[in-house]
């Protein structure tokens, strides 16, 4: 079955831009990436977008739909109904480069202050043993696949680009627990992740593991443990007696 969809697409680049109506043919099973190749393809040759894998796996066609973070490739036009307009805009927390092309070199910059992997001195390549129950709640946040949705829709960074200095975002906050809870990694990141990274300024509302599309639970798996730990080191009386003792020893 064929119908006419009602689409409204972001036009324009950093210096401006608005939204431009098209109608354009939508077939069955067909994806919200699938319309805008179309639209490439018979009214917009020079309509920018980013895109790779069109499975769900390379995180780069990410945009807004209907103004909310999705990846473009993952997003049914089965969702909506034939004589509903879908608005197709770039990610708002980043700067646009042109169309639905963002400039996401924000989230890299991040991801290089993150501290390596530090396993215990002495520890060779390939000496590193561990049961899988240890690895099982750091495993999940290694299905990220970067998209940066939880990036885009965290409001600490869209609705406050002065924060983006002191606050690393959702997805650097996963990584940073992802190694503090590590079995083999030595590095402090819990003052890291409170000092650095600005742990502090996420109010766990979630909405970053609402958009997340490899479904990781990132507020309650990490970054609520993470907030909890850092609780404990910095307010906990025993466990600042104990942080005495040893350091005493």
């Amino acid at each position: 079955m064929t119908y006419a969809a009602k689409f409204r697409v972001w036009r324009g680049d950093e210096s401006g831009g608005e939204l431009r109506d098209f109608t354009v043919d939508v077939n069955d099973g067909e994806v919200v990436l699938d319309i805008i190749h179309r639209l490439q393809a018979t009214q917009a040759s020079d309509l920018a977008v980013r895109w790779n894998c069109k499975a769900g796996k390379c995180g780069s066609c990410s945009a807004e739909v209907n103004g909310r973070p999705r990846l473009l490739c993952m997003t049914r036009m089965s969702l909506f109904t034939e004589a509903e307009v879908i608005t197709v805009t770039p990610m708002r927390a980043f700067p646009v480069i042109r169309d639905l092309v963002t400039d996401v070199s924000f989230n890299y910059a991040k991801a290089r202050e993150v501290p390596a992997f530090s396993p215990p001195a002495g520890l060779a390549p390939g000496e590193y043993r561990m049961q899988q129950v240890d690895v099982e709640r750091s495993q999940e946040f290694r299905k990220c696949i970067e998209c940066f949705l939880c990036q885009d829709t965290c409001h600490v960074v869209r609705d406050h680009e002065e924060n983006k200095q002191a606050f690393a975002g959702p997805r650097f906050l996963m990584r940073i627990a992802e190694l503090d809870m590590h079995p083999l990694d030595t590095a402090d990141r819990q003052l890291a992740a409170q000092q650095e990274f600005g742990l502090g300024l996420c109010n766990i509302t979630k909405c970053c593991t609402e958009v997340c599309p490899e479904h990781i639970k990132i507020t309650d798996n990490a970054l609520i443990p993470m907030k909890e730990r850092v609780a404990d080191r910095k307010y906990d009386p025993l466990v600042w007696l104990g942080s005495k003792i040893s350091r005493r020893k």
